[in-house]
């Protein structure tokens, strides 16, 4: 009796069943220990002396989290700054100790390096409040805009996501996002029309998936190359478009307008979490959609299981009736789709309008948060959410007076800093897919 692939690879399959060495995870070795105990207790006292024993002023540090229109107005949280900053330090010392002691569970490491980085962060802010006395700073709008820019970011590492878990190095997010970006304001502005906008920034990023397909797949170029290639066509083919229609004719050409916000009833009066996820236009909304969908789907289904198995050992799961060539097609073009998404957000989902390079960079930041994120949707999701906050605290500190000024120039490199720094240190510590960037042939 034959067996079918339905057969062989039953949906119920759980993920740890899987005969894939790379997904057991090894305690953490001496070494390891040593690194990451030492790295954090050096973090706790930079924290406890530079931003609390060496602040200038024992000023009190304000934190706004209330806002209006919601069932509660939460009052400002009032610490001493000083006090404030060393008592974070010593919460990541004692971590940072304790590992070097005892050793967390590898687990656990990731969350205390998320509560590490959440003690940094607040110390930092601590220190940049005793510039002047009564500084307030709107930790609640830190927040909301920190998810306003993270979105895009969310959407591209979600598209990186669903190319290199199935085999295919996506360098080109920047390029689909720049394309969407384009084409949605573009026929947006000529249909008088966001929906159609939309469809077209998804058309735009499609487009450009399938381009990114069918050369590293079909003609087995470099995937790096090709991706690189792809996002110089689109910076010089948008740029070039721009010149030639909107530039000198931005009323008919690029005035599409943006969606406004949509506040969830009940929802969106909760404190808090109301006004952060709640109050939001409906691209911010469809990537809360997306992020829920790509998980469970790639976790949880027969696709996600085929998925993560062609970008492990696309061999064995050809040997087993999977059609590694078109399940690849299907998601690269897929990422494209949401890349496109991404574009849409930049230009008709926020600002209502396109200009030379809009993206800046933003689909690299992307591809870093998926490195970051270990390839998965909720870690993209969590290094994305970084990113997007570092974005966001170079608006907060343009306007706030720290003690040492703090040049515009250096505030600008903040994002990119957090990503250098960020993928600088997974260095030799995460692996990609074990098929990610190897092409295929059934010879």
């Amino acid at each position: 009796m034959t067996t079918t692939p339905s057969q062989t690879l039953p949906p119920e399959v759980p993920e740890e069943d899987l005969v894939i060495h790379r997904h057991v995870r090894p305690p953490l070795s001496r070494r390891q220990r040593l690194v990451v105990g030492l790295t954090l207790v050096g973090v706790g006292l930079f924290v406890a002396l530079a931003f609390g024993v060496a602040a200038p002023h024992d000023y009190a540090a304000a934190f706004k989290l209330g806002s209006t229109g919601t069932w509660v107005d939460f009052a400002d949280v009032v610490v001493p700054a000083r006090i404030a900053a060393i008592v974070l330090g010593a919460v990541v010392v004692v971590l940072g100790g304790w590992h070097l002691a005892r050793g967390f569970a590898r687990k656990w490491v990731k969350w205390v390096t998320a509560v590490a980085i959440a003690c940094f962060i607040l110390g930092f802010l601590c220190w940049a409040s005793t510039g002047k006395p009564g500084t307030e700073i709107d930790l609640l709008g830190l927040m909301q805009q920190a998810i306003f820019l993270a979105v895009p970011l969310i959407l591209g590492a979600l598209a990186g996501v669903l190319c290199e878990r199935s085999g295919v190095i996506n360098v080109a997010i920047e390029g689909q996002m720049l394309a969407g970006a384009f084409l949605g304001a573009l026929t947006a502005s000529i249909a008088h029309n966001l929906g159609v906008g939309v469809l077209f920034a998804l058309v735009a990023g499609g487009l450009m998936g399938a381009l990114l397909a069918v050369f590293a797949i079909r003609y087995l170029v470099n995937q790096v190359v090709v991706g690189v290639v792809l996002n110089v066509f689109a910076l010089g083919l948008t740029g070039f478009a721009y010149d030639m229609f909107m530039k000198n004719n931005a009323d008919k050409y690029n005035d599409p307008g943006f969606f406004g916000t949509v506040k969830v009833p009940v929802l969106g009066d909760i404190p808090v979490i109301g006004p952060l996820f709640f109050d939001a236009n409906v691209i911010v909304y469809a990537t809360y959609v997306l992020i829920v969908v790509v998980h469970v789907a790639l976790f949880r289904t027969r696709w996600g299981l085929r998925t993560r198995a062609v970008g492990e050992h696309p061999r064995a799961a050809d040997t087993v009736g999977v059609s590694v060539l078109r399940l690849r097609y299907r998601n690269v073009i897929l990422g494209g789709l949401i890349s496109g998404l991404a574009g849409a957000y930049l230009t008709i989902g926020t600002v209502g309008g396109f200009t030379k390079n809009i993206t800046s960079g933003k689909g690299f930041i992307a591809l870093a948060a998926l490195i970051f994120g270990r390839w998965s949707p909720l870690g993209a999701l969590g290094a994305a959410l970084l990113f997007g906050f570092a974005d966001a605290l170079q608006t907060v500190l343009s306007y706030t007076q720290t003690p040492v000024p703090i040049p515009s120039s250096f505030l600008a490199m903040l994002p990119y800093l957090a990503t250098i720094f960020a993928v600088a240190g997974l260095v030799g510590r995460v692996q990609a897919p074990a098929a990610d960037g190897q092409p295929y042939t059934k010879e």
